[in-house]
């Protein structure tokens, strides 16, 4: 597989911003699959939320793209995040999917029911690792990350919000010392904590397959969404919702006043209000945060779940990333 390096002047404005802030590469558990073939974003294009045709758009292509592909009913099934491996449009166009795991055969089956005669190939790629990689808050050296970014495989921005720093995708077994030098090898549940605290959702604990909507989860705060790209599965229900503009509904990052002793709290446990109204439900955590669907007319309220006889209190936040007019 013949992948090329992505740098971008803003790397360097992100490492000169970051000076004295160590840089944390966190191994992900995540599943990588190659998409290849002349209508490798033609295909793509009627399954996901998300324009793909931008990466493959001559000059200044996008290099990643978040999305969701949906059921027909306008629900997820699948988050992924498409990286652009083919230099220029002269190529042959190649998709890196990065995608949960756990759900790795069934994507598969799901490209392939809808692949039909297309001229695309979809091949896993267990000879790559993917790792991401946040500015710390401990000392380090930051500023060598420009200097060896060309010798990662793959190293762009992450597509859903500035918060997440970068993806890096390298070859499995890769010294990661010796692409970004004075970098750490973090805890990938400090990662996940990180996404937590500012309320990203990733894989199937976050985002249930058959049972999120993508508006709810955020999916146009997070870049993932075009409502001008045309037709898709689960495309119908996704673009009503957005015209009515009523969600009441969103993802939000919770916490609670101390970490949680094991197995801590179910996902899917009712959220109720001081009152005991319905707020909404827990999706994912880990520690003292959590992911959970609220109701936002009960966001700034206190909250609680009632776990075995005991009442659990929590609160939750509005991430400082969203958009202005979405935090009010």
């Amino acid at each position: 597989m013949l992948v090329r390096a992505i740098t971008a002047p803003g790397l360097r404005r992100w490492c000169r911003g970051r000076r004295g802030a160590a840089v944390a590469c966190f191994p992900l558990g995540r599943a990588l699959l190659g998409v290849r073939g002349a209508e490798a974003a033609v295909f793509l294009q009627g399954l996901l939320t998300n324009d793909v045709t931008q990466l493959v758009a001559a000059g200044d292509g996008r290099p990643a793209l978040y999305a969701h592909a949906l059921n027909v009913q306008g629900r997820c099934l699948y988050d992924v995040i498409l990286y652009r491996l083919h230099g220029s449009t002269a190529e042959e166009p190649h998709i890196l999917l990065e995608c949960d795991s756990s759900v790795l055969d069934s994507i598969q089956k799901h490209l392939k029911l809808y692949k039909i005669r297309r001229k695309v190939t979809i091949t896993p790629c267990p000879d790559l690792s993917l790792w991401a990689v946040i500015p710390g808050e401990q000392p380090g050296d930051a500023s060598s990350l420009p200097k060896s970014a060309d010798q990662a495989l793959l190293l762009t921005p992450d597509p859903r919000a500035e918060v997440m720093g970068w993806r890096l995708v390298a070859k499995k077994g890769a010294n990661l010392s010796e692409i970004i030098p004075g970098s750490q090898v973090g805890d990938v549940q400090d990662y996940h904590r990180h996404r937590y605290k500012q309320g990203i959702p990733e894989g199937v604990k976050d985002l249930p397959p058959g049972v999120a909507l993508p508006l709810e989860s955020n999916l146009a705060f997070m870049n993932g969404i075009s409502f001008t790209k045309g037709c898709y599965i689960g495309q119908e229900l996704t673009a009503r919702t957005h015209h009515m503009g009523v969600i009441r509904k969103r993802l939000l990052p919770v916490r609670f006043p101390a970490p949680l002793p094991s197995p801590g709290i179910p996902e899917g446990a009712e959220i109720l209000t001081e009152s005991g109204k319905p707020a909404g439900k827990f999706r994912a955590g880990g520690g003292e945060l959590g992911i959970a669907l609220l109701r936002l007319a009960h966001v700034n309220e206190p909250l609680c779940i009632n776990l075995g006889g005991d009442r659990v209190e929590l609160s939750a936040t509005t991430p400082e990333w969203w958009p202005k007019a979405a935090a009010k």
